[in-house]
């Protein structure tokens, strides 16, 4: 089993304005160091590289990423223990207090790649029951389990709150 994780943010300002100038300047950066880091399998991304084009929700103002890596120990290294960490520390800067579940981790098997729906049912899974085996957090993981399902219908995750109100 590998881990996948989706994790969401609101942009305080759009990505040309020189406020956020730093977060976006860094994300290749960043992104260049997630597909070095080991355990990295797979990360969400369009033609350009990155995933800040990409929209799941009806607020384009919010940012998404979603990634797939071999453990959750590998996944937890790159978060916290690399570069990577001054920029989580830096969120407040960037992202305005979500208000919801904005990250949410679950396993998957060897070879399967997550779809933004994966993301969004897991998200709004997580908001509406807590951690469980199907959606959980680095505060609250479960072991990788392939029976793991959904403990009500969230259907696309606009069942979640309006944080979540979700295109397409």
């Amino acid at each position: 089993m590998h881990i996948a994780q989706i994790n969401v943010g609101r942009l305080l300002y759009p990505l040309d304005d020189p406020r956020v100038a730093d977060f976006v300047d860094n994300l290749d950066r960043i992104n260049a160091l997630a597909e070095a880091s080991p355990g990295f399998v797979w990360r969400l991304k369009d033609e350009t590289g990155n995933a800040t084009q990409i929209s799941a929700f009806d607020d384009p103002t919010i940012l998404l990423n979603m990634s797939v890596w071999t453990s959750l120990e590998t996944l937890y290294e790159f978060v916290y223990r690399s570069l990577h960490r001054r920029f989580v520390q830096r969120r407040k800067e960037w992202f305005d207090l979500f208000g919801a579940t904005y990250m949410a981790l679950w396993w998957i098997g060897e070879g399967t790649i997550p779809e933004l729906i994966d993301g969004r049912r897991r998200l709004a899974h997580l908001e509406r029951y807590g951690p469980t085996a199907y959606a959980f957090t680095f505060r609250k993981p479960f072991a990788p389990t392939a029976e793991a399902v959904p403990l009500g219908d969230v259907g696309d995750g606009r069942a979640g709150p309006a944080h979540y109100r979700l295109s397409g």
